[in-house]
């Protein structure tokens, strides 16, 4: 498999692991919409399977973009490459 992560939108600040990534590992996603944009990452953390990897780096307090829409915010700081979940964002939803 040539790519890792998926990015659903041109808009996200999150990509979607499609395979579980290593820390320290050099991986690439790919634009779901027509695989035109390819962006290397290198992951500062573990990210399971259907977990989320930063795109970029974050702020405390900003959102979190996926699917082109708001997911939530982040708790912390966050740098590019770090895994992104529930121990450093707050849901939109609730």
């Amino acid at each position: 498999m040539e790519h890792k992560f998926l990015i659903h939108d041109p808009k996200d600040s999150v990509g979607v692991a499609v395979a579980d990534i290593s820390a320290g590992e050099t991986v690439k996603g790919v634009a779901m919409e027509d695989h035109s944009m390819v962006v290397e990452i290198k992951a500062l953390n573990d990210v399971p399977l259907g977990h989320k990897i930063a795109l970029k780096d974050f702020e405390t307090g900003q959102p979190v973009i996926k699917y082109g829409v708001q997911i939530g915010l982040t708790r912390q700081p966050i740098a590019k490459g770090e895994h992104v979940h529930t121990h450093n964002i707050k849901s939109a939803r609730w």
